[in-house]
């Protein structure tokens, strides 16, 4: 990597805040339906077939980003490379998206429509859950998500490159699919999900400490951001996601968590915060407070992979 990686961030990130997610024929859906195939002939009910599912998958597509970036070389074709890899991986602008439209239908009193946008959201149960439950659920998305969609992508695009931003799509994706706790995927979706934890333990923090930091853009103060986290976060089942999910509550001064309704059952999730449920206001705040994060952690990115080459290069490696 190097400067022209750097670009290639840059301009991934801006195509990405553009245009926001392709409409037709996602590489993203793409990996999805292949893993769904493929899934077919390594499903058994077993940690062993599901660890074999992931190495292949996450594999494939590592292999696909190193063979790209070897075919294109350095200079221009870095940066166009890393550009394009950029914007598929990325998935915060959408988010943010649809956190507004989210807000716009709940404020007009659509209910029905806010339901029927919730599961581009997230997977609870929308017919379960009043005007507060959509805007509680659809934060709580937006938060966790903010981490994953966008601040991991940029974390592991500045650390290596190409690779790293298709192997962690690739494995956050097959979570998404497989990681689940249920009869079906308790034990085949095991290597999925810690996989996908592992990934994101680094970026949850980075992703944490500049919700921190940003609590002032939506009238928070980082010190309430910070007592949460610290607080809170290891309450949540998710080693990453209660990161997330605690600092945003922190910065905006709500209180997440409590019951959660899902389609599979209900879940009584630990508290994180302090102050009144979440309502569609703190919502619009949570999409703005996303969006800061997101432009942050990308010009950090940019840094990182500008400095990590350069002392590449002084090291002779």
């Amino acid at each position: 990597m190097g400067t022209a990686a750097a670009a290639g961030l840059v301009l991934g990130f801006a195509m990405d805040r553009t245009f926001g997610d392709p409409r037709r024929g996602h590489p993203v859906a793409g990996f999805g339906s292949a893993a769904m195939k493929l899934e077919q002939f390594t499903y058994r009910d077993s940690r062993a077939a599901g660890v074999v599912h992931e190495v292949v998958l996450v594999g494939a597509v590592t292999g696909l980003g190193i063979a790209a970036r070897r075919m294109v070389g350095r200079g221009l074709g870095e940066a166009v490379l890393t550009a394009a890899a950029t914007w598929t991986v990325l998935g915060g602008t959408t988010l943010a998206r649809t956190g507004r439209e989210m807000a716009d239908r709940l404020e007009s009193g659509d209910i029905d429509g806010a339901r029927e946008l919730l599961p581009s959201l997230c997977g609870r149960d929308p017919n379960l859950l009043d005007a507060d439950g959509l805007a509680r659920a659809a934060l709580e998305s937006i938060a966790e998500n903010t981490s994953d969609a966008t601040v991991a992508p940029l974390v592991w695009g500045a650390v290596a490159g190409v690779p790293g931003l298709l192997a962690y799509r690739a494995v956050n994706t097959l979570d998404a699919m497989v990681g689940y706790r249920n009869e079906r995927y308790g034990r085949f979706g095991w290597a999925a999900a810690r996989t996908d934890d592992v990934a994101n333990l680094v970026p949850a923090r980075v992703s944490g400490l500049i919700t921190v930091a940003l609590a002032p853009v939506v009238g928070g103060r980082p010190a309430d951001a910070w007592r949460a986290w610290r607080r809170d976060a290891a309450k949540h089942p998710s080693p990453n996601a209660g990161v997330a999910e605690a600092s945003m509550a922190g910065a905006l001064g709500v209180m997440l968590g409590g019951k959660t309704e899902y389609r599979h059952g209900v879940e009584m999730r630990p508290t994180l915060g302090d102050g009144p449920v979440p309502r569609v206001p703190d919502l619009r705040r949570a999409v703005r407070l996303s969006e800061a994060v997101q432009i942050t952690t990308a010009l950090a990115a940019v840094s990182a992979a500008w400095l990590l080459r350069r002392g590449r290069r002084e090291t002779g490696r």
